[in-house]
């Protein structure tokens, strides 16, 4: 008797705990949290959508409708279009436009094809400095390569100076750089390392493996760059050569720090119209036309880089 109540008095005591902590340990009723509310995607989309229409969309159009508007008021008209295409100023300053963006471009791609090949596969001390200066060139304004120019070849530049000094004469034979041609060696000056950089970029990814095959198997080093080395390139080459075909068609810097005034670009013509002349309907159908091509070109250059995954 005495050891059945001290058995139930030692049993009482742990159910009891047993109890207690069943009753902590079961949860409470989880608050319902409240309903959060998402904003639309759209709402998101507003701000910069406002910024690009205020900074660009809106001044684009009033340059549309002012190429549509006479300067004698009277409405909606072709005429300023009609004028300027009829103009010979315009067919020269296109043809002009046209003939140095394709040649600087084609400049570009020999030249950048050319040097990114020595940078990446001919071993020289300093090659790796070099290949670090193109990215750092890329960020130079167009107009300080045309200063550098003008310091070596122009009139009174260097080149011309040590010609006087050496010879005597009251002048130098460098004056090219006023001339079609001057423009043309500062556009491809300035706009080599826009293509070399893709195409470093595409060199460092070539199997090195390739070229020691080929090597071995006698090919000489103009077949592998023919054969091994061009056709992984030329996705670069197209996505560099596209974007410098753009870059040169908008040049104004170039042609206006060289002088040369013979020298009629689009964007020259659209500052002479709307500055010089106050011809604003005709300086806004020039910068029309150059848009549209441009335009035209970047969605080209588009397509290229996105086949090439540049």
């Amino acid at each position: 008797m005495t050891a059945t109540k001290a058995a139930t008095a030692t049993t009482a005591p742990a159910a009891t705990a047993g109890a207690t902590s069943a009753t902590k340990a079961a949860p409470g009723p989880t608050p319902t949290p409240a309903r959060s509310r998402a904003v639309p995607a759209w709402v998101w989309a507003l701000p910069p959508v406002a910024v690009l229409a205020l900074a660009f969309l809106y001044p684009l159009a009033l340059v549309g409708r002012q190429s549509v508007t006479p300067d004698d008021g009277g409405g909606v008209s072709l005429d300023p279009y009609a004028e300027v295409f009829a103009s010979e100023v315009f067919r020269d300053a296109l043809t002009t436009t046209v003939w140095l963006a394709v040649g600087s471009t084609v400049g570009c791609l020999v030249l950048g094809f050319v040097l990114a090949l020595v940078i990446a596969f001919v071993p020289f001390p300093g090659g790796k400095a070099v290949a670090r200066f193109v990215d750092v060139f890329l960020s130079f304004p167009s107009f300080l390569i045309t200063l550098a120019l003008l310091f070596i070849y122009g009139s009174v530049g260097m080149a011309n100076g040590l010609w006087t000094d050496v010879t005597g004469a009251a002048d130098g034979p460098f004056h090219f750089l006023t001339t079609p041609w001057g423009v043309l060696l500062a556009e491809i000056t300035y706009f080599t390392p826009f293509v070399m950089r893709p195409l470093l970029a595409a060199f460092s990814q070539l199997d090195t493996g390739q070229l020691e095959v080929a090597s071995s198997l006698g090919a000489g080093p103009v077949r592998i760059v023919r054969q091994v080395i061009l056709p992984e390139a030329l996705p670069a080459l197209a996505a560099g050569g596209s974007l410098v075909l753009v870059m040169c068609l908008n040049e104004f810097g170039i042609v206006l720090f060289t002088g040369a005034k013979d020298v009629t670009t689009l964007p020259m013509l659209v500052y002479s119209k709307a500055i010089l002349e106050s011809d604003y309907p005709a300086a806004c159908v020039v910068a029309v036309v150059n848009i549209a091509i441009s335009v035209g070109l970047y969605g080209l250059y588009r397509v290229v880089s996105r086949r090439a995954g540049a």
